[in-house]
């Protein structure tokens, strides 16, 4: 059986206790922890509205991330959520639905563009007015479906690109986000206001951005579902870039049947962005190819290169085994690439990408808001180099290292980038084809680990570079909790294969029901188990 607390168990424990139950975690007629597939069907029965769904969220906003528990997960609203929820309602009201996202809420990760008045800043205060009133394609897509924009989520300022010592989930915009299992943990990074929004309750849906494992440690640490797409599959255009060999945006969400419908309303194929030409062939209908029973004879590969990091969550991970393998998949134990592949892949990415940042960063400023002032990452290191509030912190040696860079027209640069992408994409084929599976899963990553202003973020590592480097798709999905602190599964399958990674997922999914709602806690000390043994008296 899965190591798991729910929510309704947790809050007997706080009864138990003698702590009361907190105003926030009262649950209403619609739980704010529904999924989009629940709050569709109540709006079709006549007991929800998006104009009240979307009047709820923004009350939970005010309460738990502006004041409370001061989530920081969202550094902007649409002013505009509301009218638009009333649009869609009256929509709804004549007749016409237009599909599964009809009036659900969606938080966007900062660094995505939306015509609804709001900045675009990924996180810094040199972007504070980056008002272009262009929607990113993907939003386009989204509304166009019937999504409610509700505003911007926080996160790692500049994606976490900016310095080598980040604490991951801070911004000068929005301040550091909190993860609300354990306030004094970390969200990850850097879609860390998408995942912990998602978690928290404040929105329903949120869409974050990916270029090394920025969706899904995020989902992971925050235990929601977080998908990064094969890279192409979702338009980048309108998003504020790392690179364009590696970056995508994805959906967080609470299920995945959630996860798919994002999916299905977010790819496809986007004139101005070249990496997509190939969208529109491979995009299929998501939702339509989840099952309960797709792991019956799956030929599943299993990853143990994290094995040891941490033993709990190595404990959790075999239950999922055990519960994947209930569910009849084939389990196929699978040999990792050695220590010097991996860091042959990782140290050309890690020089690639600042090539690619320097290019694709000078390029996006250059068509900012007029009232950006810094439109090249130089004239960017000199507002940080001015402005205290940018750097109490940390500082820009990412930034700085970028920008001595050479064009991205440098030889060497480009050979580095095409050693990356051959190994990384090797690694995964041999590990697939010559166990004959299909997927390959492994833990995301250990539970959130406590935020350190001294040292910066710290991980008890992860699987995200080998897809990241590929362009391969990653889910990861909730499988369990340590202590209280959500564990996920990470499932990566070949290119294209993001139809059957969200049906084995959400096989899993039914099989275990592994996700927990959070509690708010101040730290990990204050749940009930533990009060009484750090101070029996």
């Amino acid at each position: 059986m899965l190591r798991q607390i729910t929510f309704a168990m947790a809050l007997s424990a706080l009864a138990a206790a003698g702590l009361s139950t907190p105003a926030w975690a009262q649950t209403p007629p619609l739980s704010p922890f529904a999924t989009a597939t629940e709050q569709e069907a109540a709006m079709a029965a006549g007991t929800l509205t998006s104009e009240a769904l979307v009047t709820r969220y923004l009350a939970r906003i005010a309460e738990l991330d502006k004041t409370g528990p001061r989530l920081n997960a969202v550094i902007a609203l649409n002013p505009h959520a509301l009218a638009d929820a009333r649009k869609l309602d009256a929509e709804r009201k004549a007749g016409h639905v237009r599909g599964p996202l009809h009036g659900i809420p969606v938080l966007l990760k900062d660094n995505i563009e939306s015509a609804d008045g709001t900045a675009t800043t990924a996180g810094s205060l040199a972007l504070k007015d980056n008002i272009t009133n262009r929607d990113a394609p993907l939003v386009k897509r989204l509304t166009d479906a019937g999504a409610v924009i509700l505003g911007k989520a926080n996160l790692s300022e500049w994606a976490n690109f900016r310095s080598t010592h980040s604490i991951s989930g801070w911004t000068g915009v929005g301040g550091l986000v909190r993860n609300p299992y354990s306030l004094d943990r970390t969200a990850c990074g850097s879609s860390a206001g998408s995942g912990a929004a998602v978690s928290a309750g404040l929105v329903t849906l949120a869409v974050g951005t990916e270029t090394d494992g920025s969706v899904t440690c995020p989902a992971a640490a925050n235990g929601v579902v977080g998908l990064k797409p094969t890279v192409g599959l979702i338009s980048r255009t309108f998003v504020v870039p790392i690179s364009a060999e590696q970056d995508t945006p994805g959906p967080m969400t609470r299920s995945v049947s959630d996860a798919a419908a994002m999916l299905n309303a977010m790819a496809g194929s986007d004139p101005a962005d070249a990496f997509t030409k190939d969208a529109d062939a491979h995009k299929s209908d998501y939702l339509a190819g989840l099952k309960p029973g797709a792991l019956q004879g799956a030929r599943i590969g299993v990853l143990r290169m994290t094995v040891g990091r941490s033993p709990q969550t190595d404990a959790v991970y075999e239950d999922a085994l055990a519960a994947l393998r209930k569910a009849g998949a084939v389990l196929v134990e699978v040999k990792g690439p050695d220590d010097a592949a991996l860091g042959a892949i990782s140290g050309n990415e890690t020089e690639a990408l600042r090539v690619e940042f320097k290019a694709a960063l000078n390029a996006y400023l250059a068509t900012t808001s007029p009232k950006v002032t810094a439109r090249t990452i130089d004239a960017l290191i000199d507002f940080d180099n001015k402005e205290p509030r940018e750097t109490p912190l940390f500082g820009q040696e990412i930034f700085e290292a970028a920008s001595k860079s050479p064009p991205i027209t440098d030889q060497d640069y480009i050979a580095r980038r095409a050693t990356a992408r051959k190994l990384a994409r090797a690694a995964l084929d041999k590990m697939m084809q010559d166990n004959s599976v299909e997927v390959l899963v492994g833990p995301s990553t250990g539970p959130a680990t406590m935020v350190d202003p001294i040292d910066g973020s710290r991980s008890l590592g992860s699987y995200s570079t080998l897809p990241a480097v590929s362009g391969y798709p990653h889910l990861t999905v909730p499988m369990g909790n340590v202590s209280g602190l959500p564990v996920n599964l990470s499932l990566i399958g070949p290119a294209w294969s993001e139809a059957r990674l969200l049906a084995l997922g959400y096989a899993f999914e039914q099989a275990t029901h592994a996700r927990i709602d959070p509690l708010f806690l101040p730290n990990i000390g204050a749940r009930p188990e533990f009060a009484k043994a750090y101070d029996p008296r």
